[in-house]
């Protein structure tokens, strides 16, 4: 997806941060090197943290495939990370793109300022994307309860207000498509999104992906939209 228009949403992502030849960069949630790669080629050094082991595996070998020399992998969890053992900082700019998942968020964003010398990036959501719409339809249908949505930009934006951090904001609508070869990769794709355990939940999700997804020449896609927020601050700001 991130390919998508020529990696349009990379290029414009990158060209947002402040980096020059010299920069040291964290990046906290790395998955398969969606940022992490194309920095590696403007940047002295890349460090990516990533806890999902087939996540890794995809990130070292698009390092592989890429030749990248300048980036060293940790295949831990943000919370269990030690700054001073796990990493090589302090980094010019630390950069969470739409890895904030956390447990405690705000003892996780003290830690990604504690590891940063300057520049601090997060990337979060704002109102409710689309697929927060298909959990809320199919939820009480699979679980007998409604869905709870995880906290958006509002939640993150108070949490930074408590903890003395004012940061620039900035608001852009995405729009991006999954696709699927047959129904059944896109069932066994979403499985795991909803929490499937059962034949009856299958069934129900099987039912449900084949009202809503569009037949697209070969293919099935859904088509997503979000809003996204970066918020950014530079430790001086503070």
């Amino acid at each position: 997806m991130a390919q998508e228009n020529g990696g349009e949403r990379i290029k414009r992502t990158i060209s947002g941060i402040s980096i020059s030849s010299d920069s040291r960069v964290l990046d906290v949630g790395a998955g398969p090197g969606t940022l992490a790669v194309p920095l590696a080629e403007r940047v002295a050094h890349v460090t990516a943290v990533e806890p999902s082991e087939g996540m890794m595996n995809v990130l070292q070998d698009n390092i592989s495939e890429y030749e990248t020399d300048n980036i060293t992998c940790v295949q831990k969890r943000w919370e269990d990370v030690n700054v001073e053992e796990d990493l090589e900082g302090p980094y010019d700019v630390v950069i969470a793109s739409f890895s904030l998942g956390m447990p405690d968020i705000r003892e996780s964003i003290q830690k990604m300022v504690e590891a940063s010398s300057r520049y601090v990036y997060l990337y979060w959501f704002a109102g409710e994307p689309s697929w927060d719409t298909h959990y809320r339809t199919l939820w009480p249908s699979l679980h007998e309860g409604d869905y709870h949505p995880g906290p958006k930009c509002d939640v993150l934006y108070n949490v930074l207000y408590q903890m003395g951090i004012y940061p620039h904001a900035e608001v852009f609508p995405l729009k991006h498509t999954n696709r699927y070869h047959s129904i059944e990769e896109a069932v066994e794709y979403s499985k795991s999104h909803y929490k499937i355990t059962t034949k009856r939940q299958e069934s129900v999700l099987r039912d449900y992906l084949e009202n809503v997804l569009e037949k697209d020449n070969d293919s099935l896609i859904m088509r997503n939209s979000t809003t996204r927020v970066k918020m950014w601050w530079e430790k001086t700001d503070r």
